[in-house]
């Protein structure tokens, strides 16, 4: 990424996934990258989105090394569309409390805590946190239904990243926070969904994305930013 210092520090949560997994790999292999730090489930230390002690204890590790060098660019590349319990639900007597409980748990409660511990550790002059949202999150978009936790969960999820840009731009001018739409990608929450057929590479996606940040400044923090650097409708 041009636009962040030389040697600059990234760290990418829910490392362990498809997407994840590609975004250190691509980093791994940036020269301007002096590290690139995975976190995830069976790191150490390891970090768990339903557990908000795990969130808080990962970030208290990083944070003595971030005083002196602070990360340049933060991804959350986590989230969950179904498990073996809950399935995307297609009409309003589908709904669930159980179910979209589960969905927000991992979707808009993990990754606001994340934002709560790891955007403080971003670098003050300029530096980019960008957490994984998904199109049909957004409301002005949305036309087909269906989905429901899901699109709701990402919908909070985007105004969690708006308003903490907003905050961040009094402490952190030079910071980007974004939600950003992976598109569709080969990995296993895509897969019911003829992801497979339909999606891209991981890494082919991971270097859209990148390259898409890299485009922000300042002025972007709180955008609503696809893979391809369009902007989308909230």
């Amino acid at each position: 990424m041009k636009s962040l210092p030389e040697g600059f520090r990234a760290l990418v949560i829910g490392a362990g996934g498809a997407l994840g997994s590609a975004f250190v790999q691509l980093l791994n292999g940036d020269p301007r990258c002096a590290t690139a730090h995975a976190l995830g489930r069976h790191t150490d230390p390891p970090i768990d989105l339903t557990d908000g002690a795990s969130i808080e204890a990962a970030a208290l590790c990083l944070r003595e090394q971030a005083a002196s060098s602070p990360w340049h660019l933060i991804i959350v590349a986590t989230g969950v569309l179904h498990t073996t319990q809950v399935q995307p639900e297609k009409r309003l007597a589908d709904l669930s409390a159980a179910a979209m409980e589960e969905v927000f748990r991992i979707n808009t409660f993990g990754p606001a805590l994340l934002l709560r511990h790891f955007a403080p550790l971003l670098d003050r002059q300029r530096s980019v946190m960008a957490v994984l949202s998904a199109r049909v999150g957004s409301i002005g978009d949305n036309r087909l239904g269906g989905w429901y936790s899901y699109r709701a969960s990402k919908a909070a999820l985007n105004m969690m990243v708006k308003t903490a840009a907003v905050e961040m731009r009094r402490t952190h001018p030079g910071a980007v926070l974004t939600a950003l739409h992976p598109g569709t990608v080969r990995s296993g929450l895509s897969r019911p969904f003829r992801g497979d057929e339909i999606g891209r590479e991981p890494l082919a996606a991971a270097a859209d994305m990148l390259n898409a940040l890299d485009g922000l400044s300042a002025e972007d923090s709180g955008c609503f930013l696809a893979y391809d650097g369009q902007r989308l409708p909230w």
